[in-house]
């Protein structure tokens, strides 16, 4: 079985208090995130026309950075395992761990680094419309 299939499982496998709360009965949901903001406060914003939704799973080696980057669309990041920190400039760096979930800055350029000592993955799910990208690079 695959971790990540692995890691679906057991959160659907455990029903805690807040999913008795937030869940109907018998629809097992273990909630990860609810919000209306990204990580730094930004009002969720979907682009105009035909809703696409991407998911990915993205890998960085330990050491290994990304490109810097803006999203033209809400993404929702999940970390599978290791470590994540990524630098938003003048707002400053955050770093995230396995587990943590959140909703990525869109309007703030910004790159992540695997500052860990293991690969880092994370399950990224893009909510955009059909003809606008994903990621955007930043020179």
């Amino acid at each position: 079985m695959r971790p990540q299939t692995s890691v679906a499982l057991a959160m659907l496998a455990y029903v805690g208090p807040a999913a008795a709360h937030d869940a109907p009965h018998g629809y097992p949901a273990v909630p990860l995130l609810s919000t209306g903001t990204t990580i730094l406060g930004e009002t969720i914003r979907y682009p105009a026309g035909d809703a696409h939704v991407t998911a990915a799973i993205v890998t960085l080696a330990a050491g290994e950075r990304t490109i810097l980057h803006k999203h033209e669309v809400p993404l929702f990041a999940y970390i599978l395992e290791g470590e994540l920190t990524v630098d938003y400039g003048a707002h400053g760096t955050r770093i995230y761990r396995t587990g943590d979930s959140l909703i990525e800055a869109m309007g703030v350029a910004h790159f992540g680094h695997n500052t860990g000592a293991v690969p880092m993955r994370l399950l990224g799910v893009y909510m955009g419309a059909t003809g606008i990208k994903d990621v955007t690079p930043v020179n």
